[in-house]
């Protein structure tokens, strides 16, 4: 990606208007000209305690790009929204891989993998863990909507807590007490 990272986000913000009003032309360079933000949140989504066992950051990036095209309609308007949805589907990509090499190794004997993060320690690990903390958020987002976007930015998509605020139109404060009460309300779910 070339430009100065103002530029980029203009860019990307047109790319957004132009796919909306209807330019396949602009979903390609659109990713083009995000691939290496896409990368990087892709990096910090596996790169913690091992997750890189399920994908590796390019299959990850990749396979999201693959959904972006066959879900159909890319909702977003600008790039907090383009990147928020990005984190969306990477958490999409990788449930669906945990679940995958779940049912492959159901009674085997492999290696766990390690998935936490300040968010979630003590939460459950593993293929397993991803399965049920998925789970744990589709129940907590029919209460606490925004408490369940705040745990998937933060364990999905790693953002940080600026990150989330900044991308939600939150305050700080606001988005670590939602971290804080979601995971009181994760953690009793998954009892």
């Amino acid at each position: 990606m070339s430009g100065s990272p103002e530029v980029r986000v203009a860019t990307i913000t047109l790319l957004l208007q132009q796919h909306s009003a209807g330019d396949a032309v602009a979903r390609n360079k659109l990713f083009e000209v995000a691939y290496d933000a896409l990368k990087q949140l892709a990096r910090a989504r596996l790169r913690e305690n091992g997750r890189n066992d399920i994908l590796d950051t390019t299959s990850l990036v990749h396979e999201s790009y693959m959904r972006f095209i066959n879900g159909g309609q890319l909702r977003a308007e600008d790039r907090r929204s383009f990147f928020a949805y990005a984190s969306r589907v990477m958490r999409s990509v990788i449930v669906d891989a945990a679940r995958e090499r779940l049912a492959e190794r159901r009674g085997g004997g492999a290696a766990h993998l390690t998935l936490t993060t300040q968010i979630v320690d003590r939460l459950p690990e593993g293929e397993e863990g991803i399965v049920r903390i998925h789970e744990a958020l589709e129940v907590l987002e029919q209460a606490e909507p925004r408490l369940a976007r705040v745990v998937e930015m933060r364990y999905f998509g790693g953002y940080t807590e600026l990150e989330i605020a900044e991308a939600l139109s939150l305050g700080e404060r606001t988005v670590r007490r939602d971290c804080e009460k979601a995971l009181l309300l994760l953690k009793a779910a998954l009892m």
